[in-house]
């Protein structure tokens, strides 16, 4: 699919048909194109399209090059960041003349709201190189908003680690269950955003080279600032990356701790109740001579030994602090 725009009143208005308004269209935004929309494409421009394929190439050589005059930019952004699992794919930007093509095979927000935005207010897009800068802006700020509502979840990942109340153990383990899931898919999400923030600080040092060329000192100063918001935002999920790997950390060593807290527990058990099973092992001994078989208070005896064997080692485990 192709959705074209034209230029009307400094606003962007969508156009149904391609053909008919070759010569107006500024930006023409290619869905998931197939081969047939490919080569229209292509005999319109004069510069080939990138197929799926060669967009997802990690080589920089391969994502920024110029062709023919037209210069190709691709990063990869995520489509579906209300959800913890985003869509990762490449988008390929391409500045032909006055005009942008983007190529894409997934439905970033910025793609959707962009065009909306654009369409109601007047926000400076009058010919592709305009275009192409107030749509990084766009993919910037959702990537920040991202950013900010990663943060919010690890702050309430932090509470329930270092606060929480509760007493029951099985409980305690299913929460940390639940605590490392969630500390996962934050890592992910993270991990996709940074990705996508590195191949955007490649892009607009590319495009800060390309504009260097343009009259519009607007136009410069607005890439420089990209430059510095995709810089500024790496940092930052850096951040956070540091901080959902301290939490990690932190949620195993309680874990560590309550496996410990367990184990001392059946030691302790084990410690107290050998003396008792010494002193039962003796008197159940199946010997002749044994004086205390044969006295009437015998019994009563061996019980109490038993018992104070028993409380003895508890007595000096609780002095010490063991307990």
């Amino acid at each position: 699919m192709i959705k074209a725009f034209v230029l009307d009143n400094d606003r962007l208005r969508p156009v149904d048909d391609l053909e008919a308004n070759k010569d107006a269209v500024i930006w023409a935004d290619l869905v998931v194109p197939t081969k047939e929309e490919e080569v229209e494409v292509e005999k319109w421009l004069g510069v080939g399209v990138p197929t799926r394929e060669e967009m997802e190439e990690i080589e920089i050589s391969s994502r920024l090059y110029i062709e023919n005059g037209a210069y190709f930019m691709t990063a990869t952004l995520p489509a579906k960041t209300d959800e913890d699992h985003p869509i990762m794919s490449p988008v390929t930007f391409v500045l032909s003349g006055k005009r942008l093509i983007t190529i894409r095979y997934h439905e970033p927000r910025a793609f959707q709201t962009f065009p909306l935005r654009a369409e109601k207010v007047t926000m400076g897009c009058t010919n592709g190189e305009t275009i192409l800068v107030s749509l990084l802006e766009a993919i910037v700020d959702r990537l920040a908003d991202v950013l900010e509502r990663i943060g919010h979840d690890i702050d309430t990942i932090s509470h329930g680690i270092f606060q929480s109340s509760e007493k029951n153990a099985s409980k305690r383990d299913h929460d940390f269950k639940k605590v490392l899931q969630a500390i996962g898919r934050k890592e992910e999400l993270t991990s996709n955003i940074r990705e996508s923030l590195m191949t955007l600080q490649r892009l607009s040092g590319f495009l800060g080279n390309v504009t260097m060329q343009a009259k519009s000192k607007d136009v410069r100063a607005r890439v420089k600032t990209l430059s510095r918001d995709v810089s500024s935002l790496t940092d930052h999920a850096s951040f956070l990356s540091n901080k959902i790997t301290f939490l990690l950390d932190a949620t195993l060593g309680m874990i560590n701790i309550e496996q410990n807290g367990i184990i001392k527990i059946f030691s302790v058990a084990a410690v107290v109740f050998l003396p008792p099973t010494l002193v039962a092992s003796i008197y159940g001994m199946n010997f002749d001579i044994m004086p205390e078989l044969k006295w009437l208070l015998g019994y009563p005896f061996a019980l109490c030994l038993m018992v104070l064997s028993a409380i003895l080692p508890y007595l000096y485990f609780k002095r010490r602090g063991w307990l």
